[in-house]
């Protein structure tokens, strides 16, 4: 008997590290938050994730916002990793005291101004870490950029601005005293161009 149990607890042994296998690797497959591997190819972001490419598509159509508009501030804000967070803040170096921000996910949406998209969307169910929820909203907060300061939706440079310093802040013009955001924002133009010819080649757009 004791040698049945043996074999069997064995057997249950060899069952869990199968399954915790299993589960390990559904985590590397096509609903992973984990980065694509090549980030500066807009078409093999786009192979490796569909999902992706699905979901910018489908903020295009509901909003307006070109897909390398929303691949290249996604690329800025998290480098396409849904769990991103700010770093932590520190007290005499040593003791972590919270987060910068509480911005979070692909679009690192900050805790209030993600509750006002779902209010606004009536979409209480969004999650940051889901692309499809945060593509959909940098679509309503681009239209609302557009709506309450005049950026078009394919001016990558300036929805960026209005994007990082919030509408407040960019009608103030707090961007013009930050010579490195000017530089950022500038990136992020040239990536939404090279974006936008990488996916026209491989015939995505």
């Amino acid at each position: 008997e004791s040698g049945h149990a043996r074999t069997r607890t064995g057997r249950m042994s060899r069952h869990y590290v199968v399954l915790a296998l299993a589960l390990a690797l559904m985590g590397c497959g096509g609903g992973s938050k984990a980065p694509p591997s090549d980030l500066d190819n807009a078409c093999n972001i786009v192979a490796e994730r569909p999902q992706y490419l699905r979901a910018m598509k489908r903020t295009e159509r509901n909003w307006g916002v070109p897909v390398p508009v929303q691949m290249a501030i996604i690329h800025q804000e998290s480098k396409f990793d849904g769990d991103a967070e700010t770093p932590f803040r520190w007290e005499l170096g040593v003791i972590p005291v919270g987060r910068i921000s509480t911005a979070y996910g692909y679009s690192q949406a900050l805790d209030g101004t993600w509750e006002e998209y779902q209010r606004e969307t009536n979409n209480r169910r969004a999650r940051r870490d889901r692309i499809r929820d945060a593509t959909d909203f940098m679509g309503w907060y681009m239209n609302e950029t557009n709506r309450r300061l005049g950026i078009p939706l394919d001016d990558a440079r300036r929805q960026y601005l209005a994007y990082h310093d919030g509408w407040t802040g960019y009608a103030r013009g707090t961007y013009q005293s930050k010579g490195w955001l000017l530089n950022v924002s500038n990136r992020v133009a040239s990536r939404a161009a090279r974006y936008e010819s990488q996916l026209r080649r491989c015939r995505k757009l």
